[in-house]
């Protein structure tokens, strides 16, 4: 089965007259990530793979656009249908993790794939499009400019990496060692642990956990791509982390830690092992993940020298209106979320991954 052509063609004052828009059939998965080998801005998120993700373990539908000049693909942007009882339909890329966005190899393939994603969001009847990107689009697109991502340069040598810390920084590495703290890594075999420790964390965060089966479906699909790390203190684990791995480059996706984290530092262990574990893996850029600008979380990593990268998210709204606020500062969620932290373990462990699915 082939590429299908798009039911919206794409305008000529946007793209050359010969590059075409389609739809990404399955069999053609091979040839999407083949395309995204060869691009410097591609990652992790990218990867066609995602698709089999969002819909088996989340329900949710996505549309892969492919632009073409000929048979040469220039260019790719994945998209997912998220239906949400509380944010209505939504089209995104890409959901539930750090970013996405097109990846073309030039500026006329991006705008038209932009394109393509608006009259798309116009035919599934999306409350709005949003397109999470690493670097802003040439578009007269609204832009919300509230995250950002910190980004740690590696070096082949770990030693290298870590005498650049402060002295205090360095001090605070070794110190939590002394508290009998050890990481380890893995897959499958570690996420009962992970998600153990997921659970309590993130309810008491306020935020609502997706299900295991989320992770387990990441970690099937991309086996070499994906690593769970945890530390521990003796048996009991303390602190765990979800990472991504492509491009170069390790993707900082999901983390969190039981109370005793704080006290016993873990942090500082975790974080050391995992980029030490990515030097010596020869990665040479490693994502801390997305934070809102001006907190707690940004403070933490800029403490291992890493450097702010502004993200854009870009917005269409078909029917018009001012930019989403889907963020914990809305005063519309901090009731829930106040409430979330309050509801017993068994309670948010049946009701969580249900609220989760629909929350990109």
């Amino acid at each position: 089965m082939g590429l299908q052509a798009a039911s919206n063609p794409v305008s000529d004052d946007t793209a050359s007259a010969d590059l075409s828009i389609q739809v990404c059939a399955p069999a053609q998965a091979a040839e999407w990530d083949q395309f995204l080998s060869a691009q410097a801005s591609a990652s992790f998120y990218h990867l066609h793979g995602w698709t089999r993700i969002n819909r088996e373990a989340l329900g949710h539908e996505s549309v892969y656009l492919v632009a073409r000049q000929g048979a040469t693909v220039r260019g790719v942007l994945p998209l997912t249908v998220v239906n949400s009882a509380v944010f209505g339909r939504i089209l995104c890329s890409v959901p539930f993790v750090n970013y996405g966005g097109p990846c073309a190899a030039d500026e006329a393939a991006s705008r038209a794939l932009v394109d393509a994603a608006r009259a798309r969001a116009r035919e599934v009847k999306a409350k709005y499009l949003e397109l999470r990107c690493r670097a802003p689009l040439q578009t007269d697109l609204p832009v919300s400019t509230r995250k950002i991502s910190m980004t740690l340069p590696l070096d082949p040598n770990p030693d290298a990496l870590f005498e650049k810390f402060t002295s205090k920084h360095r001090t605070n590495i070794r110190r939590s060692f002394k508290n009998g703290l050890e990481v380890r890594s893995g897959g499958q075999e570690l996420l009962p642990v992970f998600y153990s420790v997921m659970e309590h964390s993130w309810r008491s965060l306020g935020t609502p956990l997706y299900a295991r089966s989320y992770f387990a479906t990441i970690l099937e699909q991309f086996p070499d791509n994906a690593r769970i790390f945890v530390c521990s203190r003796g048996t009991e684990p303390v602190a765990v982390a979800f990472n991504g791995y492509y491009n170069g480059t390790v993707e900082g996706m999901w983390a969190g830690g039981t109370p005793a984290a704080r006290g016993l530092q873990a942090n500082y262990a975790l974080y050391w092992e995992m980029m030490k574990d990515a030097c010596q893996r020869g990665f040479m850029r490693y994502h801390l993940g997305r934070s809102t600008a001006d907190s707690g979380a940004e403070d933490f990593k800029k403490k291992w020298n890493a450097e702010v990268e502004q993200l854009y998210w870009s917005f269409d709204r078909p029917g018009g209106g001012a930019l989403p606020e889907l963020n914990v500062n809305n005063p519309k969620y901090r009731m829930a979320i106040a409430t979330w932290r309050k509801l017993p373990l068994p309670v948010t462990r049946i009701i969580g991954p249900i609220v989760a699915r629909g929350i990109p």
